[in-house]
C-alpha cells in the first residue's frame, strides 16, 4: 500500500483543477436565477444579492459572522499538499471580508474504488494542518463516494462591522493592488504537460499555500474601501465584479502585475488553461481592447490567489508599511476611476 500512495498522482483522477473547476461566470448567471422573492432579514449584510467573498450576519453586538464554503477538485498531485491547498483558499474568503476564522469543517469526495483511504487521509491532514496554522480547528465535516477526488472546506469566522470589507465598495481615486503573484493556471497546466520546472512549480505550490492573514490587518486601514480575493474568474473577472459592484471602472497597469516564474515563457508552450477562455467568454464586453498575451494572463483562472486592495491616497502609506511588515513588496498594478457612460467597458488595460 505504501508504494501505491507515493506513486498516485491525484490530478489523473479529476477532468480539472483547482479553482478552475468553477463554473463560468456566464453559466452561473444562468443558474442562479430565481422567481421567488427573496426573504428579507435586516441582519443578513451581505447575501446573495451581491458576488462577494462570503455571506455576512449582524449579531446585533458590533459584531457578525462570516459563512462561506469553497471546494474544487486536485490541483496538484501530492495529497497532502492538495489539501493545504485547498484549506488554504476556503480560508481565504474570510481574510477577504477583513474577518477572523473561528472553525472550519471539512467537504470530503473520495473514488473509494479507485484510490486507498490512506491517501484521503493525507488530504484532510493538509487541511488540518491549514487550519492549526490559521488559529482554527477542523472541527467535523461530510464525505461522499465521488467518481473524482474533491476537498474543502464550509468557514465560519467573525468581524468588527467597522472593519468589514466588500467587494462592492470602492472609490474612484483608490490605487489597486495585488497580495500575491498571477499565472497559477498556467504554472498548473504545465505541469499536467510535463513542461515545468521543479523550481516554479515550487513557487506555484508556495503562493497556493500561503494564506491570506493579512486581510484581517488591512481591515483596520480607515483609507482601504474594498477586499476582495482573485480565484478561479481571473484578475480580471474579479476586478470587474468589483468594477460593476461599486459603479466604477478600472485602469490596469499590465506591465506592474507581478507573475510567477517563467510565466511568458509556459504561455509560449502552449499552456494556457481552458479556464482562460471561458472567463474570457463570460465577461469580455466589459474589457477594453487588450492583446492575446494580456488575456492569456488577466483570465487565467487562480486557484488560492492573493488579495485585491482598494486603498484611498491616505491609506496607502499605512499599507506599504503594513505588508512590508509582513514581507510584501507590493506596488500598484491599476486605479479605479469614475464610471462612463459612453459603454460597457469597464476595464482598460494600459
Amino acid at each position: 500500500m505504501k508504494n501505491m500512495e507515493e506513486n498516485i498522482c491525484l490530478t489523473q483522477y479529476s477532468h480539472g483543477s483547482g479553482c478552475g473547476c468553477k463554473i463560468s461566470p456566464a453559466v452561473l448567471d444562468v443558474i442562479l436565477k430565481t422567481q421567488l422573492t427573496p426573504q428579507l432579514d435586516s441582519a443578513l449584510l451581505v447575501g446573495n444579492s451581491s458576488r462577494d467573498d462570503a455571506a455576512v450576519y449582524d449579531l446585533g453586538n458590533g459584531t457578525a459572522i462570516i459563512s462561506t464554503t469553497d471546494f474544487f477538485m486536485p490541483i496538484v498531485d501530492d495529497p497532502f499538499t492538495f489539501g493545504q491547498i485547498a484549506a488554504t483558499n476556503a480560508i481565504s474568503d474570510v481574510y477577504a471580508m477583513g474577518g477572523k476564522p473561528l472553525l472550519a469543517i471539512a467537504i470530503f469526495g473520495w473514488p473509494i474504488d479507485k484510490l486507498p483511504p490512506e491517501v484521503g487521509q493525507q488530504v484532510i491532514e493538509g487541511g488540518r494542518k491549514v487550519c492549526q496554522d490559521a488559529g482554527i480547528s477542523l472541527a467535523g465535516g461530510h464525505s461522499i463516494d465521488s467518481p473524482e477526488p474533491i476537498f474543502g472546506l464550509a468557514v465560519t469566522g467573525i468581524v468588527d462591522i467597522d472593519q468589514l470589507k466588500q467587494n462592492d465598495t470602492a472609490k474612484a481615486g483608490d490605487h489597486i493592488y495585488l497580495t500575491k503573484p498571477l499565472g497559477i493556471g498556467i504554472l498548473t497546466t504545465a505541469q499536467k504537460k510535463n513542461k515545468i520546472k521543479t523550481e516554479d512549480l515550487t513557487a506555484a505550490t508556495e503562493a497556493m499555500c500561503q494564506l491570506n492573514k493579512i486581510g484581517g490587518e488591512l481591515s483596520a486601514i480607515s483609507g482601504v474601501s474594498a477586499i476582495t480575493d482573485v480565484t478561479g474568474f481571473g484578475l480580471a473577472g474579479h476586478l470587474q465584479e468589483v468594477c460593476q459592484g461599486s459603479d466604477l471602472n478600472a485602469e490596469v497597469y499590465f506591465d506592474k502585475i507581478p507573475l510567477l516564474p517563467n510565466v511568458h515563457e509556459y504561455l509560449d508552450l502552449g499552456c494556457s488553461p481552458g479556464g482562460t477562455q471561458r472567463n474570457f467568454d463570460s465577461y469580455k464586453e466589459f474589457l477594453g481592447e487588450m492583446s492575446q498575451r494580456q488575456k492569456e494572463i488577466l483570465c487565467d483562472p487562480q486557484t488560492s490567489g492573493g488579495l485585491l486592495i482598494m486603498v484611498n491616497n491616505e491609506g496607502q502609506d499605512e499599507l506599504i508599511k503594513l505588508t512590508r511588515e509582513n514581507g510584501l513588496e507590493l506596488e500598484p498594478i491599476g486605479k479605479m476611476l469614475e464610471a462612463r457612460d459612453s459603454d460597457s467597458v469597464l476595464i482598460n488595460v494600459k
